[in-house]
Order: C-alpha cells, then sequence, then structure tokens
C-alpha cells in the first residue's frame, strides 16, 4: 500500500468509499477534524487502562490524607517533625485545601508522567500493533490531523489525570481535615476563595508540566509498532531523566531537563507568585514539545504502516 493509498487519502477522497468522497470535500474538513478528535477522546477516555490510570491517581491522595490524618491521630504534627514528604504536608492538618498541593507534588515525579507515558506511548504504536492504523489512514484524515488528533487526546489525558488528583484530595481534605484560609509559603494569609483559585492555577500548571513527556512519547510510539515496548521506553525514559536530574556532577545540564523546573509550581503559593521558574517551565515544555512535536511528524508522515 503505497502512501497516496494511506496518508494522502485525506487530501483526494479516493480511498474514503461513498462517505469518505463526501467528507473529503473542502466545506466539510473543519467538521471532519472535531469528528475525528471526538473519536480520539471517546477512545481514549473509554479504555479501561485509562480508567485504572485514573483510579489510582484519584487513589493518591486518599491514601495521604488517611496517613496524616492517623499519623496525626494523637495529636502530634504531621510528618512527625522528621521533615520527610512534600513541603506542604506539615500544614494539611491545619487546612485541608493543603492536600491538593501535597498530592500534586507527590504524584508529578512518577505517578502523573507514568500515567500520561503509557497513554501517549500507546497513542499510534498500539493502533500500529491492533492493525487499525491502516483503516484510520483511510479515512479523509490525513497523517498530520490524526497525529494532531492523537496528540490532543493525550494533552487531554494530562488535564484530566491532574484535575482528578486534585479533586480528590480537595474532596478527602475536605472530609478529613477543616477547611480555611490557608497561609502562603511567605508567611502571609490569603482567603479561601483565593486558595480555590491558586489550587487550580497549580493543577493547570502541572498539567502543563506534562506536555514535554506527552510529545516524547509520541515521538517513541511512532518509531515502533509494539504499544508496550512504546510505553515501556517513555515511561524509562521518564525514570532515566529525573534520575540522572538528581546527580550533582550534571548540574550544567539538568536545566534542560524536561522534570527539573516541575516542582516551581509551589512558587504560585508564596505572595507575591515568583513566576522565574514558572516561566522556564513552561518555556521548556514548549521547546520540547516543538522538537519531539516535529520529530513525531515527520517520522508519522515517512512512517510506512504495512510494516
Amino acid at each position: 500500500m503505497s502512501r497516496a493509498e494511506t496518508g494522502e487519502a485525506g487530501s483526494t477522497g479516493e480511498a474514503g468509499g461513498v462517505a469518505g468522497g463526501v467528507r473529503a470535500r473542502p466545506g466539510p474538513r473543519p467538521l471532519w477534524a472535531l469528528g475525528l478528535l471526538r473519536s480520539e477522546l471517546l477512545t481514549t477516555f473509554r479504555r479501561w487502562r485509562t480508567l485504572a490510570l485514573l483510579g489510582v491517581l484519584a487513589a493518591v491522595p486518599v491514601l495521604i490524607g488517611i496517613a496524616v490524618r492517623i499519623e496525626t491521630g494523637d495529636g502530634s504534627p504531621a510528618g512527625g517533625g522528621s521533615g520527610r514528604g512534600p513541603a506542604f504536608i506539615s500544614q494539611i492538618t491545619h487546612n485541608g485545601l493543603f492536600l491538593v498541593f501535597t498530592a500534586l507534588a507527590a504524584t508529578l515525579p512518577f505517578f502523573l508522567p507514568m500515567a500520561v507515558g503509557v497513554v501517549a506511548g500507546d497513542a499510534i504504536a498500539g493502533e500500529a500493533s491492533a492493525g487499525t492504523l491502516r483503516y484510520l489512514l483511510v479515512a479523509p484524515a490525513g497523517r498530520t490531523r490524526l497525529l494532531l488528533a492523537k496528540y490532543a487526546a493525550v494533552l487531554a489525558f494530562c488535564l484530566a489525570a491532574t484535575l482528578v488528583v486534585a479533586v480528590s484530595a480537595l474532596a478527602v481534605g475536605a472530609l478529613l481535615f477543616p477547611l480555611g484560609d490557608p497561609t502562603t509559603l511567605s508567611g502571609t494569609r490569603i482567603g479561601l476563595g483565593e486558595g480555590m483559585v491558586r489550587a487550580l492555577l497549580i493543577a493547570l500548571a502541572v498539567a502543563a508540566s506534562l506536555t514535554g513527556v506527552a510529545a516524547l512519547g509520541l515521538f517513541v510510539s511512532t518509531l515502533t509498532g509494539s504499544g508496550i515496548a512504546a510505553m515501556a521506553t517513555t515511561v524509562g525514559l521518564v525514570i532515566t531523566v529525573q534520575i540522572l536530574d538528581q546527580i550533582p556532577q550534571l548540574d550544567a545540564f539538568q536545566p534542560y531537563f524536561f522534570s527539573h523546573y516541575w516542582m516551581s509550581f509551589a512558587d504560585l503559593m508564596r505572595e507575591p507568585v515568583h513566576w522565574d521558574d514558572l516561566e522556564r517551565n513552561l518555556g521548556l515544555q514548549a521547546l520540547y514539545v516543538a522538537v519531539f512535536g516535529s520529530a513525531a511528524w515527520a517520522r508519522f508522515t515517512a512512517k510506512d504502516i504495512t510494516a
């Protein structure tokens, strides 16, 4: 099967059958793109694997909240004064809102990027291993639109996964601990409403921090026809980069690792907000998206889907 019969079918409509011939006209193309995105979103979020990942992520704040509640049941301070755990954990007993920040800090180094790596790694390679990729490309979508739809679905999962952690943490925090005006890391007190807004901004910042991993996983997914291999490779790369980010001898290279500024979201809980590391993080993620997104496009548009 040649590229003209697969990837370029979307521009001619010849391979789309009776229905494809109508959809390939210039007018309905935006609607087709929206339909393709909707299909990818439904496919992604209906998979049992995706639901299981979201369930695990929702369980993490529950476990943290219960652990803190049990440990502080006798009135002792959270963490036992040992200084262990995320920076916000000592504040949870005074304000359940801090469970949101603690849960995001606990899941960002491993659980969230692992989940995103699994979904992104399976995006293209999973279709190839299932034998459905060639049929998707016969439809009047084209390779570029299909790749964009796949990446958009992965980004939607990034946001959904982060919000699942945040909402679960907020519910558990409100159930087990009092809610009130939070104290920022600068020592000033802000209103509960502003604290909720900052919690939402932190969740969005965490979701944006995962866009680089999503692009990397999508690129890896275009390199192989095995979904399991793509998922394992992506997760392995995420773990490797984070290990390298902790080695002092590599401090000259660490500012370029996608995970280096992940914890900068804590600066949103300062008064005033420190934007420097947050901006560096967003710029670094944009760089990874540009580099690996372009690499994924170059690979996918030239990929032999019959191999």
